[in-house]
């Protein structure tokens, strides 16, 4: 399985349009797009974190119940465009959705890393507001392969 982003190359620079207005972008959801799903697939999740010891894994976005057959996350999905189906749940900012890189000024490059899961369960059932915690118990068992992708960001 792989997982890409039109919008920047992996381990590169995530574009300013991508970052929260504080870190001076506009906070658009960052396109991403996948291939080589295993065929028994029943849904997808993605996650979007930032693992640097100051951010503490926070969570920029999750994604679950996207359909199997679902290829792409389009730029500016979160909120308005997004597969049929798919719930996205509350990032670390509080809000339901994609919040952008927002990294605190002086403490370096910080990766956000993109995974994507290939699941054979059709649902996970999470609360809006669940914790990285719950996402991981929830699809634990249910993971047919994984791709990652990394963008980087620092102010």
């Amino acid at each position: 399985m792989r997982l890409y982003s039109p919008s920047f190359q992996d381990q590169a620079t995530i574009p300013v349009k991508h970052v929260m207005p504080g870190a001076g972008g506009d906070n658009v959801s960052i396109p991403y797009a996948w291939e080589d799903v295993p065929a028994q697939a029943e849904s997808l999740a993605l996650a979007l974190i930032d693992p640097h010891p100051v951010a503490n894994n926070w969570i920029h976005w999750l994604v679950i119940n996207i359909p199997a057959q679902t290829a792409s996350l389009p730029e500016g999905a979160s909120g308005q465009n997004m597969p049929q189906g798919s719930q996205e749940l509350q990032n670390s900012f509080g809000k339901p959705g994609y919040g952008g890189p927002q990294p605190p000024a002086g403490t370096g490059g910080h990766p956000y890393v993109a995974t994507l899961y290939a699941l054979n369960a059709a649902s996970i059932d999470l609360p809006k507001n669940a914790s990285l915690d719950q996402f991981y118990k929830a699809i634990e068992g249910n993971v047919l392969d994984q791709a990652e992708y990394t963008g980087m960001f620092e102010q």
